[in-house]
């Protein structure tokens, strides 16, 4: 068995969108650089992500900042009990 994550989040200033097996990273979108990454080690068989990955994880920065976006206006007339 193995387990597989993608982890999409995202804050004010900062992203991350990223695909692990079994705890190793596959592969991880490099904002700054614009471009995907895959750090795996020469010696085990390569794993290549299909082409638009990183689109999809600039499209989900987009998505996760509007939803951040919506969550704070939703959220600042609530008050908090003591």
């Amino acid at each position: 068995l193995h387990v597989d994550r993608q982890v999409s989040g995202c804050s004010d200033h900062d992203g991350e969108d990223v695909y692990n097996l079994d705890g190793e990273e596959l592969w991880f979108a490099d904002f700054i650089k614009k471009e995907g990454v895959e750090p795996q080690p020469p010696f085990i068989d390569h794993i290549t992500f299909q082409d638009g990955a990183y689109q999809q994880a600039e499209v989900n920065q987009q998505t996760c900042k509007t939803n951040l976006d919506n969550a704070r206006r939703a959220m600042k007339d609530f008050k908090i009990e003591d």
